[in-house]
């Protein structure tokens, strides 16, 4: 039973810091192929856990392969653009110029039910009121509304802007953070 927590805790560790080194993007939103090494990583983490007679190795080191391999893959797509079309894939516009593109709801295998439904969760129930609707590689939908239905901006109301600031926890857990205080120009 000790040696199956041991592995456990070992294990988990280890699945931890591979996914944490992926990045933060990582940990966001998935694209496909993240989630499949995600998966993968998963279950090179499960069988030793599962099975004692399995080495330990057997379950990291095919996870920091990985690793590798995705890291790899990302310095490759950061560097092509050929290469982030292929394994990233590019937007779908399904409403172009406000109207709907039938033939790229049936290459991307779905409906005017699914679509409305996105449309409604995101707060806009009115198709004739978008210009733009696309698909993201990762299945999000980004919409453009007509001129007409966006929100009015403080710009479009002669409004004199001011710079915005990020807030900054002075305190945290109810000690003093330093380096925040630095950045805010604060004294002790």
């Amino acid at each position: 039973m000790l040696v199956v927590i041991t592995r456990s805790i070992i294990l988990y560790g280890s699945v931890l810091l591979v996914i944490r080194l992926m990045g933060k993007r990582q940990i966001g939103e998935l694209q496909p192929f993240e989630l499949v090494i995600t998966i993968m990583i998963a279950e090179f983490a499960a069988a030793p856990i599962e099975n004692t007679d399995i080495p330990l190795l057997n379950g990291i080191i095919p996870m920091f392969t990985l690793l590798f391999l995705e890291t790899l893959l990302s310095f490759i797509m950061l560097k092509s653009e050929g290469a982030r079309k292929i394994i990233d894939g590019r937007p779908s516009i399904i409403m172009n110029k406000g109207k709907l593109v039938y033939k790229e709801f049936r290459k991307q295998r779905i409906n005017i039910n699914d679509l409305l439904e996105h449309l409604r969760i995101d707060g806009y129930f009115n198709l004739h009121e978008l210009e733009y609707i696309l698909i993201e590689p990762d299945g999000q939908l980004s919409v453009l509304p007509k001129s007409q239905y966006q929100p009015v901006t403080g710009k479009d109301m002669n409004i004199p802007q001011e710079t915005i600031a990020i807030p900054i926890n002075l305190i945290l857990d109810g000690k003093r953070n330093r380096e925040n205080m630095e950045l805010a120009k604060c004294d002790d």
